[in-house]
């Protein structure tokens, strides 16, 4: 699969503030990609960069393996901040002003009203349209030049759960249609329901990048206890080449395991030794913890 965006050593500098650290990332085409960090993490910067409204520090990105350009920038549609519609005006006539502004012809326009779920009330004021209405409104302009790529900076802000879940069910219809999506956003949530590959920022540090379904392998939690003093199921659980992490938590022991591995493995290492286990309890980790863990890890 070819990368539809290819981003090396990608760094952004305000004064003292690095905004951006050497970020390096690939966007496989066909994915749904998202950017996930707290608020400050460097996604709006990033976009901004690629999007060629900001100029970098250093680095360079290529968008289907070549610089950017006009013709390059025709083939992507991109959704930074909410645009300013006419309230007073319907939504098919809202659209019909920005498709002038980008020279876009208005056969365009009914297809992309009936892709936004918005064919229906196009006719329609755009004051009195839903805040997801509004926010579908503005996906469909975006949509208008019917580009490879759509980028979207933090698509479901401000929306109610409605609003959240129509969004989210638009970005994966246009996904469907063989578009690529970009999307920047704070919520754990929107990136796990709906992206297919993820990169996790902090501090303008990227911090995991893959497969959501890889970086967020919900490995389980394992509690033990009995059949010897916690120092030995410590020390034990330690030697194993199937245990990732091993602590004491108050008068048990927390083990992690490798993706592969189970209980019964466990159980199997520690009867060997000559211990059976008094207890063994098996938790699910969550989601956010486990996006906490990696948000995390070697920070100052």
């Amino acid at each position: 699969m070819a990368d539809i965006l290819d981003i090396q050593g990608l760094s952004k500098r305000y004064g003292a503030v690095l905004a951006l650290d050497q970020l390096s990332i690939k966007v496989p085409q066909g994915s749904i990609y998202g950017l996930l960090g707290p608020n400050g993490s460097g996604k709006t910067t990033t976009l901004g960069i690629v999007l060629d409204v900001i100029n970098a520090s250093a680095g360079t990105y290529r968008w289907f393996g070549q610089p950017i350009s006009k013709a390059t920038k025709r083939r992507i549609g991109a959704l930074l901040e909410t645009p300013n519609f006419y309230p007073y005006l319907t939504g098919e006539e809202n659209l019909r002003i920005t498709a002038d502004v980008k020279r876009v012809d208005h056969s365009r326009i009914p297809a992309v009203l009936q892709t936004v779920g918005l064919a229906a009330r196009k006719a329609n004021k755009f004051k009195g349209y839903s805040l997801g209405m509004k926010q579908r409104l503005a996906i469909g302009a975006a949509l208008l030049g019917d580009p490879e790529v759509l980028v979207l900076d933090e698509p479901t802000n401000g929306l109610d759960p409605e609003g959240i879940a129509e969004v989210r069910g638009l970005i994966m219809d246009i996904a469907a249609q063989g578009k690529t999506i970009i999307l920047a956003s704070h919520l754990l949530d929107e990136v796990e329901k709906v992206c297919t590959h993820m990169a996790v920022l902090r501090n303008g540090k990227l911090k995991a990048e893959g497969p959501v379904s890889s970086i967020m392998a919900t490995n389980d939690l394992v509690f033990i206890s009995g059949g010897a003093p916690l120092e030995a199921l410590l020390q034990i659980a330690r030697a194993l080449p199937f245990v990732t992490e091993a602590r004491q938590v108050n008068q048990q022991i927390q083990l992690t395991l490798q993706p592969n591995s189970d209980s019964s493995d466990l159980n199997r290492a520690f009867f060997a030794q000559g211990i059976a286990l008094g207890q063994l309890v098996v938790r699910k980790k969550s989601l956010e913890s486990q996006f906490l863990e990696i948000i995390k890890a070697d920070a100052v």
